[in-house]
Parts: structure tokens; C-alpha cells; sequence
């Protein structure tokens, strides 16, 4: 298994490699089965990563990629956003392939965008069965990179008086999956016009889209 997940992210990372020479690094919006709208954002991941160009130095192409959850395609991006409102359902060989995406470097965000919370949970819990979703303190510096959220996560979009919380999936130390609850951070990302959020909380929420993104590419 050591020997298979090693060469699973040589791989991962040769692909990275050429793409980042070549200017074609993406993010990859995750597909899912279910019923849930995976598809809900606009031109969010396109505002963010032009925010991370313009202000992280990153190389992305601002067209980002749509790849099913049990593709091999999943291992050419290096990080994979998952978000919706509603049902998931992951086969087991979904689940797997995500696994050992994760397991090989790969990096998956998931925003509550108001209605997943129930099922992404028994998901998450699928593909790392002996793992739990972890509450990330606000001293990690996955809130401390480029710009500081000493409370964590921003309240994008107040739908009801929880707080937000960030949950994280570890594996030997690494994260290799951050959850967003109760922010709607990726709403923020959208243009203006699409929720009418004051200048404010989208830079807010570009700003801490943006200190994911650095995470995921320097932890």
C-alpha cells in the first residue's frame, strides 16, 4: 500500500509540474451523484483564482475543470471543490478513488453552502472510515497564511446564528480535506451582482479562498 500510494504521488506531482510550466494548473469543481446541486456556483472559481493570480502570484487558468467523482481525472488537479445543497452518494469506488486522490497529495475543500452538512458527513466518514472530521483551531495557519483570520472562518451569508467552523480530515499529520461550515465562503467568491454581498465580505471571502488555496500548496 506504501509502495502504491508513493507512486500515486509521483505521479500527482509530475502532472502538477508540467502544468505549472505550461500555465494550464486548474482547479477541478468535484461532480457527485445524489440529486445534490454540485453545480450551484456561477463564476466563483473563476473570481477566486483570479484573486490568487493577481495576488498570490499563482499560474492557474482562470477556466477551471468539471471532473465526476470517480474519474482517474481527478488526479490531475490538485485541488478538487465540492459544494451544494443537498443529497451525496458516493459508490465504493468513488469513494476510493477519492482516498487515494487525498492520499496521494491531493487536496479536497468542501463549502457548506447551506443544506450539505447531513450528508457529507456520512460521506467523508465512507472514504476515511478510521478518521473523524477534526475541528480546526484558529491558531492553524491554514487561517494564517498571506492575510490573518485570527476567528476563522468569515460569516458570508447569515442563514441563522451559528458560528462558523472549520473542520479538517488529517492524515499522517497533513490535512487533506478542509470543510467549511456555516460561512457559505465560496458565495462570497461570486461577482457582485450574482448575491449582492457588500465589497467587504467578498473580499473576506476571496481573502481567506486565497489562504486555503496557499495552504493546500505549502503544507
Amino acid at each position: 500500500m506504501r509502495k502504491f500510494v508513493f507512486t500515486l504521488t509521483l505521479l500527482v506531482s509530475s502532472i502538477i509540474l508540467s502544468q505549472a510550466q505550461n500555465n494550464s494548473l486548474k482547479i477541478a469543481l468535484l461532480k457527485y451523484n445524489g440529486g445534490g446541486d454540485w453545480y450551484s456556483v456561477v463564476d466563483a472559481l473563476e473570481n477566486l483564482v483570479k484573486f490568487t493570480n493577481q495576488n498570490l502570484n499563482t499560474g492557474f487558468s482562470v477556466d477551471y475543470a468539471t471532473v465526476d467523482v470517480g474519474s482517474a481525472e481527478v488526479f490531475n488537479y490538485p485541488l478538487l471543490f465540492l459544494t451544494g445543497h443537498g443529497n451525496i452518494i458516493l459508490s465504493d469506488q468513488e469513494a476510493e478513488n477519492l482516498r487515494n486522490y487525498m492520499l496521494a497529495g491531493g487536496f479536497l475543500f468542501i463549502d457548506d453552502d447551506f443544506g450539505i452538512d447531513p450528508f457529507i458527513r456520512p460521506v467523508l466518514k465512507k472514504i476515511f472510515p478510521q478518521s473523524d472530521l477534526k475541528e480546526v483551531p484558529f491558531n492553524h495557519p491554514i487561517y494564517h497564511q498571506k492575510y490573518d483570520f485570527p476567528r476563522g472562518l468569515p460569516k458570508v451569508h447569515k442563514h441563522n446564528d451559528k458560528p462558523t467552523q472549520g473542520f479538517g480530515i488529517f492524515n499522517q499529520g497533513r490535512m487533506v480535506c478542509f470543510y467549511s461550515f456555516e460561512s457559505n465562503i465560496s458565495d462570497g467568491w461570486e461577482s457582485p451582482e450574482v448575491h449582492k454581498d457588500e465589497p467587504a465580505i467578498r473580499q473576506a471571502a476571496l481573502k481567506m479562498g486565497a489562504n486555503i488555496i496557499q495552504f493546500a500548496f505549502t503544507q
